[in-house]
């Protein structure tokens, strides 16, 4: 394996065909020693990747502590970085990194042949699923892990690529038989910025097994503009949940029914947080 260092964005997007972005490390470490990941080239993009705070818009390696105490950023952003992991972490871990966290599924970590992993089945389903989607969850039970993500979806943030410009919410896709991918990244494609427009209130709520610096269970996203209060969620599905209808729309699992009365509670109070 050889690590290679960008000098140019133009570079960085040759570079990135064929090869492993690494920024913080934070999240392609654990898979290339996990197995979960295989690279013969690993692009170091920091330096490279813009990084910090101007106006609107925040470089993709700025990093999560960078952001907790930013203040020009909504309150629900900053919240969901300061408790999106330890200190440690978010020293490490960019912006853009953790809108591309992979699964926290432990059929998928574990190795099994899961429709993620090119399987027939999703292990979850019929397995243990107590962390797994209570949305969309009929192909894939997995559930997506960033907070952040959530955060954004619910601002209606957009992200500039190399290649393009689209909203946060348009990175996501749900995994399909023709196609496993859960994000919309092309080979080669990179993340730079994002541009995200100011609320008028905002507030990051999250249920965890933990204290602490554990993913979440459910996370809640509430974001006001005038009268209207947009909801996303995160952990609920394989990609983050803007609730456009009902929690009453769930189709919870066995085992994630409590998920349902743990989201309706939130959403209340983020609701309430928000008017």
């Amino acid at each position: 394996m050889e690590l290679l260092r960008s000098s140019s964005v133009a570079e960085l997007a040759t570079l990135a065909e064929g090869g492993v972005l690494v920024h913080g490390g934070t999240e392609v470490v654990p898979l290339l020693r996990e197995g979960l990941l295989e690279a013969e080239r690993l692009v170091d993009v920091r330096g490279i990747v813009p990084r910090g705070v101007q106006d609107a818009t925040i470089g993709a390696g700025t990093t999560l502590a960078e952001l907790e105490v930013e203040p020009g950023i909504p309150d629900a952003l900053s919240e969901a970085c300061r408790l999106a992991a330890s200190p440690q972490l978010r020293n490490m871990s960019s912006l853009g990194g953790n809108l591309l966290q992979a699964t926290r599924c432990w059929y998928w970590r574990l190795g099994y042949p899961c429709r993620l992993h090119g399987g027939d089945r999703c292990h979850a389903r019929d397995g243990e699923h107590r962390e797994h989607a209570i949305f969309a969850n009929d192909y894939c039970a997995s559930a997506h892990p960033s907070d952040v993500a959530a955060v954004l979806v619910a601002l209606g943030a957009t992200l500039h690529t190399t290649r393009r410009e689209l909203p946060v919410r348009d990175l996501y896709r749900l995994p399909t038989p023709e196609d496993r991918r859960t994000t919309t990244l092309e080979p080669g494609e990179v993340i730079l910025e994002l541009d995200v427009p100011p609320a008028d209130s905002s507030t990051y709520l999250k249920a965890m097994d933990r204290k602490r610096w554990a993913f979440p269970l459910v996370g809640v996203a509430a974001v006001r503009r005038g009268a209207e209060t947009t909801v996303a969620l995160a952990g609920v599905a394989p990609v983050p949940w803007l609730l456009e209808g009902s929690l009453d729309d769930a189709t919870p699992l066995p085992g994630t029914a409590y998920k349902v009365q743990v989201a309706t509670a939130l959403v209340e109070r983020a609701r309430a947080a928000v008017a």
